[in-house]
């Protein structure tokens, strides 16, 4: 009987040794230098960091990963789960003059956790002994840099006795409307979750025959759940091959992504709905020209708002390069799900509809609501009335609440919360459920999700959704960049709550300023009724999001209100 990925790590070793398991683009070019490693030395690697940490008695504690984008990562992981430490992913600081947001978000995530020991690289492990005199509760945690832990440690590994409830990592939310919270991720968590991808994402072993084992290409941050989950853990999961490669490097040149996906050739791929406006904003005709994305069959897009207008835009440019619309894999989920809650049909395009004031119905349009998929196997997914304690029909918008062995525990020593998040319960139905804060409907069995409850803006006794207003503001004008818009309500003495949209603006478009805030006030007052109290163009990449790109609109609403928004052109007052 499986009990945990330690147990398929082990069968994977065993079977096929020599099976490459990740392949690392160093330079994120597929000419460049490329590291790889089989499952046979996976497991040798994950043992050896394993025995390390049981010969220190620190079973059942938390090991703070500190890694750059890299495959040391993975071992350190693997070697938390293979000794039963409970591993906590996170940001390793970066370079000399650090930024001070994220070391403080890691000095936050260490004491949170109570870690007793860091694994990581040798550069971050020498960074953060140069940090230790101004930040002295580094000096009483173990630091280690895993490369360092030599082959033979893994002869005196011990198998851990891991149960179905055992915590396997505390992995910590990116905090888009709160301070980060460690979610209580346990194995079985995480086997059923892997267990749902696999069926949603169509990973049978015939298409895994079919692709060689060449299953994903990847560049999103390990450290966060759609990136560890997804990608890294599924190939461990099932024994395929994955490619990998740095965040920064698809940053630097989105172009790199599509080259990847063409030279490897693998069957699933993805990232948020900014990824794929990076690019689309990149696609020379050089780049065109020598792409083949036809085997490319689950293109995910998850983690913020899925845009019709994006996917429409993606087809038609990559079309030429084999790309076909029914790999687009719009999906929903979250930590607090361990990760995949609903997924779309493979080999079926996107359900896209337009919500009119007679119901949803079927439709096109670029501002059309998109679905992400039907719940996983197990997974039971409703819209619920929060306050009256009511599941609503199709087509009636509310909390979307979840079931299902991938739900995890709770939160990490927050009682509080997680009986707030993870207990609630429905009047005609049994069971707990848990609270997303998220909003959405049900139509036909597919789920479409509208926002998020506490960024919901009530204006004249109508609701209104900030990613409406803002895929609508985006649309008006080319200078807006797609995906880097913050729109809330704020409290106007004489008109009372009244909306204020702040977007990232291209530099070029410096003659026309006004000309763009004009338009944008035009298209809110004429597609949603609202007179917007200010619009605020600023400087591109300045708007505040979590570590996994979405929006923060409260941080930008207390920027605005505060003044210290990075502004280009002056706001003309509502």
């Amino acid at each position: 009987m499986t009990r945990s990925l330690v147990d398929l790590l082990t069968t994977h070793a065993s079977q096929q040794p020599d099976r490459t398991a990740y392949r690392y683009l160093v330079t994120g070019d597929c000419g460049g230098e490329i590291q790889d490693i089989s499952y046979g030395r996976l497991a040798v690697r994950s043992r050896a960091i394993a025995a390390w940490l049981q010969e220190r008695g620190l079973a059942g504690s938390r090991a703070m990963l500190l890694y750059p984008p890299g495959l040391e990562f993975i071992c350190g992981y693997l070697g938390c789960l293979s000794a039963e430490v409970v591993a906590v992913p996170g940001v390793p600081p970066q370079g000399r003059s650090q930024n001070h947001r994220a070391l403080t978000r890691m000095m936050r995530l260490i004491a949170d956790a109570d870690a007793k020991v860091i694994l990581g690289s040798r550069e971050v492990i020498a960074a953060l002994g140069t940090m230790a005199e101004h930040l002295p509760e580094l000096a009483e945690i173990t630091c280690v840099a895993t490369e360092d832990i030599p082959d033979d440690a893994a002869d005196s590994w011990r198998e851990p006795d891991l149960a179905a409830d055992s915590v396997a990592f505390l992995q910590y939310t990116s905090g888009s409307t709160s301070a980060p919270r460690g979610v209580v991720v346990t194995h079985a968590n995480l086997l059923d979750n892997q267990r749902v991808i696999t069926e949603r994402m169509g990973h049978t072993p015939g298409t895994i025959a079919e692709y060689d084992h060449e299953l994903f290409v990847s560049w999103l941050p390990v450290y966060h759940d759609m990136g560890l989950i997804g990608p890294v853990l599924n190939t461990a999961y099932l024994g395929v091959t994955a490619t990998l490669f740095s965040p920064l490097h698809f940053l630097q040149q989105p172009g790199r992504w599509l080259t990847a996906l063409s030279h490897y050739r693998p069957h699933t791929s993805g990232g948020p709905n900014f990824a794929y406006e990076l690019a689309l904003k990149h696609a020379t005709s050089d780049l065109l020209d020598g792409l083949d994305l036809s085997r490319w069959k689950v293109a995910f897009n998850g983690a913020e708002p899925v845009r019709a207008a994006t996917l429409r835009r993606f087809t038609e440019t990559f079309g030429a390069a084999g790309f076909r619309r029914e790999a687009l894999y719009p999906c929903y989920g979250l930590a607090e799900a361990t990760l995949m809650v609903t997924g779309s049909s493979v080999q079926a395009p996107p359900t896209l509809i337009e919500v009119a004031e007679t119901g949803p119905h079927v439709g096109a349009a670029d501002a059309a609501a998109v679905g992400s998929g039907r719940p996983g196997p197990g997974t039971t997914v409703v819209i619920a009335d929060p306050e009256r304690q009511e599941e609503l029909p199709d087509g009636e918008v509310g909390e979307i609440w979840v079931g299902g062995a991938s739900v995890a525990k709770g939160y990490w020593r927050n009682a509080l919360a997680t009986r707030e998040t993870f207990r609630a319960t429905l009047k005609d139905r049994e069971g707990r459920f848990l609270r997303t804060g998220d909003l959405g409907f049900r139509w036909e069995g597919e789920l479409f999700v509208t926002g998020r409850l506490k960024d919901l803006m009530v204006i004249d006794g109508r609701n209104h959704y900030p990613q409406d207003l803002e895929l609508s503001a985006e649309m008006s004008h080319w200078a807006l960049r797609p995906g880097c818009t913050a729109a809330f309500s704020v409290d106007d003495a004489a008109e009372g709550e009244r909306p204020v949209i702040v977007a990232e603006t291209d530099p070029d478009a410096a003659g026309e300023f006004e000309k763009i805030i004009d338009v944008v006030r035009g298209v809110i007052g004429e597609t949603h009724g609202l007179s917007v109290r200010d619009v605020v163009l600023v400087h591109p990449g300045t708007i505040p999001k979590t570590s996994s790109g979405k929006i923060q609109r409260h941080a930008s609403r207390t920027a605005y209100l505060e003044g210290t928004l990075s502004v280009v052109g002056p706001p003309v007052m509502g």
